[in-house]
């Protein structure tokens, strides 16, 4: 299995994902490391791989929180 850690390439490959992508690449890892069966190597790159694809999610998540906080403050009426 190629090296699917967290190399340069890899972290910036995975910096240009958007949720979703991110999101399904990291269940499909989820149940690799589940079935088993790897190597200590590749388990471990697959590992690093799991963790940048969980913290792109968390970023689009916070993002997303964010813009929703602005809407929100926004529409709330003010009171004089």
């Amino acid at each position: 299995m190629p090296d699917a850690g967290t190399e340069p390439d890899t972290l910036a490959e995975i910096a240009g994902f958007g949720y979703e992508r991110a999101r399904d690449e990291l269940v499909n890892v989820v149940k690799m490391l589940e079935q088993g069966g790897l190597d200590l190597d590749d388990s471990l790159a697959l590992w690093e791989r799991g963790e940048a694809l969980a913290t792109r999610c968390e970023q689009h998540l916070a993002g997303a929180r964010q813009r929703v906080e602005a809407a929100l403050s926004h529409a709330e009426p003010t009171e004089d």
